[in-house]
């Protein structure tokens, strides 16, 4: 759970930010968010979370 809330607090700083320099406009903002929303109550919801947290997890053990 504390992957998905860093990985949503990460999206929401990048959209924060492109809407703020106006590189993206609300309509696209709010299109991305309901496209968000909705993917997250299909089935694709649980491949999606087990990939980011493998990505994760795939970074975390990459010694830089």
């Amino acid at each position: 759970m504390a992957v998905t809330v860093s990985v949503v607090s990460l999206f929401g700083l990048v959209l924060f930010f492109l809407l703020r320099s106006k590189s993206l406009s609300y309509g696209a903002a709010f299109i991305a968010i309901g496209f968000g929303f909705f993917l997250a109550s299909t089935g694709v919801a649980g491949p999606i979370n087990h990939l980011t947290a493998d990505v994760i997890a795939s970074i975390r053990s990459t010694n830089f």
